[in-house]
Parts: C-alpha cells; structure tokens; sequence
C-alpha cells in the first residue's frame, strides 16, 4: 500500500508539474497583453498583476495594426480547402487500399511512410520551383494546393475506420448494382464521422498554425494569414512587447477554443480507430 501511494504521489506531481510548463508561459503573454507601455518600460515582471485588469488597448492595436481580420479570412478559406481535400483524398486512399487488391499495394503505403521521414525543408527548392512554375507564388492557391495533399497520420485514421466497416456492406451494395464509387459514398464515407473529426482538427489546427509555407509562398502583406500576423509588429513595435502579447492571445485563442470543445473527438478518433 506504501509503495502505491508513493507511485501515486508521483503521478500526480508529474501531472501538476507538466500543468504548470504548460500554463505557466500562457499566463505570463496574457498578464503582458494587459499591461500598459510605461509598465513595461518600468520592468515590470512578466508574471506581475497589470494595474488595470480591463484595459483591452493592446487588443484593439493589435488587431487593427496587424490587419487581423483579413488574416482571419485568409486563413478560413485555406483551412476550407485544405480540410476539405484532406478529408476526400485520406479516406479515398484508405478505401482504395483496404478494399481494392492491385500490384504495389504495399509500396503505395511504404511510399507514404517514407514520404513523411523526409523532412519538408530538403525538397522546399523543388517545391518552390514547381509552385512558381504554375504561376501560384504569392497567391492563395500556394498553400491550398500544398496542404490539400493527405499525409500518413490521415490515412492511418482513415485505414483503421475503414477496416472496422464489415465487407458484407459492400457485398450487399455490389448485389444491388452499386459501383466502387457509389458505396464509397453512400456506404463508406458515411460511416467515417469519427475519423473525419479527428482529422478535420488535427489538420485545421496543423494549418492554423503553420507560419514556414504561408511566409514562404505569400510575401504580400496583403496575403497574410492568422500565423504571420505577428510578424507585422517586427517593425514599430519590435520592442513593445504587451502589443504582440495582445496579438499572440488573439492567435491563440480559437485555436485553445475549438480544442477545448471538440478535444473528445479527437481522444475518441484515435482510440476507437486503433481498437477496432
């Protein structure tokens, strides 16, 4: 019983412990975003208690000077066709594989694997070349069309649900004349609701918050997304540090929202694809 409760102990000071790495950071940029300039310019701590607790000045700068609600925009439309493509070609992929036989099925899913070994930064000279070449450079369509592609972490979602959906369904489809394409839209895709809220959030906040390819391939200040927004206060307020904290709250905070409603489905997603 001794050794129980001390391993307890243990746990439970582990979990405190990785709270406060956590929060601790979170709480210092939103005690600095209410903070005043000449509070900052006098030293004040980054954990001190501002002298104004309401005072959303720093929000309004920011959201002004940094052309945030374009960046909002720019950004709901990527992460639309993004999602979107992810969705439709990660449970294609995985229907394709798990239901299909054809020769290289197993090289098609090696080739996704080591695709993801890779690191991104190696093949960004092709890539760039490519996306220029289609006359897509500073354009929205750049990073829709480099994140409308599926990677291995959706397809394995997709793959383990897909699994899961008895082949006696499509039989049964096959026997009222349904092709390939009809049960996977009728009968397949339906039945992946799980799997597609689990990769609707994990890639919409992987591209919410993806500053490399927006920065690269939209240079325009007019382009800008939610992730480079801040990059704007590099210039006349490099140094005023309660203005980006104020811009970095507004980043945060649909992301920190969406996951604290929607954190089940995700939890659930991987559980369930990985059980059944």
């Amino acid at each position: 019983m001794t050794r129980r409760a001390v391993a307890r102990t243990l746990v439970y000071l582990s979990l405190i412990a990785a709270t406060v790495v956590v929060l601790l950071p979170l709480a210092a940029v939103l005690l600095t975003s209410l903070k005043s300039e000449r509070e900052m310019a006098n030293g004040s701590g980054a954990l001190a208690l501002p002298d104004n607790l309401i005072d959303f000045h720093n929000y309004a700068t920011a959201f002004q000077d940094g052309r945030m609600l374009s960046a909002f925009a720019n950004t709901a439309v990527i992460l639309l066709f993004a999602i979107g493509g992810t969705v439709l070609i990660g449970s294609m992929t995985a229907y394709a594989i798990d239901r299909f036989t054809f020769r290289f099925r197993k090289l098609v899913v090696a080739l996704f694997l080591i695709a993801a070994l890779v690191p991104g930064v190696t093949t960004q000279v092709a890539t760039f070349q490519i996306v220029n070449s289609f006359g897509m450079f500073d354009s929205l369509w750049a990073p829709i069309a480099l994140y409308m592609g599926t990677d291995i972490v959706s397809i394995y979602i997709f793959l383990q649900f897909v699994r899961s959906i008895p082949t006696s369904l499509d039989e049964a489809a096959r026997l009222d004349g349904a092709n390939a394409f009809t049960i996977y839209r009728k009968i397949i895709f339906p039945l992946l609701k799980p799997a597609i809220a689990t990769v609707v959030i994990v890639k919409g906040i992987t591209t919410y918050n993806d500053f490399y390819i927006p920065f690269l391939y939209m240079p325009s200040e007019d382009l800008g997304v939610i992730s480079t927004s801040l990059f704007r206060f590099k210039g006349p307020f490099g140094a005023h540090w309660e203005t980006i904290s104020a811009g970095a709250i507004l980043v945060i905070a649909p992301t920190l929202i969406v996951f604290l409603f929607l954190q089940r489905f995700i939890y659930n997603g991987f559980t369930k694809g990985a059980t059944k």
